[in-house]
């Protein structure tokens, strides 16, 4: 039973830096941008791709570990509907966050260059600023849909079930 309380706190550490992790990052690079300052930009950008590298795709990591583990420790099948509708929501997570890290990085060294320079920001920075605003909620929403899951554990029918 130990090792499942373990699990378990485990997985809602993840779970909270998951949601930490993206609304901190979100907020600050919306400040950030805000200014549009090209130096204060890349600084903010460089501390923002340091923090998802650290803190959000280590929980990305953890996360399928730990609930995996914990669903067979608790005898619980992961194609039970709330587990299976967790596991595609995170997958959708995934597919909006992967491309957000690398315009993360992006938009890091356009302000790099800029403020380099001495330039303003050119279009295309401001082009992937709106993807990356605009991939951000869906990912957000997709991790609090997973949060609620995981504590409200609803009898979902699912078609194959």
């Amino acid at each position: 039973m130990e090792v499942l309380l373990i699990l378990r706190w485990l997985h809602v550490i993840g779970a909270a830096v998951l949601l930490g992790t993206g609304a901190g990052i979100a907020f600050f690079m919306l400040v950030a941008h805000r200014t549009g300052k090209p130096a204060l930009i890349a600084h903010v950008a460089g501390s923002v791709v340091l923090a998802d590298t650290l803190f959000t795709a280590t929980a990305v990591i953890v996360q399928p570990i730990t609930g995996t583990l914990l669903a067979w420790g608790l005898g619980w099948s992961l194609t039970e509907g709330w587990i299976a509708l967790s596991l595609a929501l995170y997958v959708v997570t995934g597919l909006f966050w992967l491309p957000v890290v690398w315009i993360q990085i992006r938009l890091r060294d356009i302000a790099r260059v800029a403020a380099a320079n001495d330039d303003p920001l050119p279009p295309v920075y401001h082009k992937l600023w709106r993807i990356w605003f605009a991939c951000g909620f869906p990912a957000f929403f997709a991790v609090m849909g997973i949060v609620w899951l995981m504590l409200a554990r609803p009898d979902i029918a699912l078609p194959w079930q």
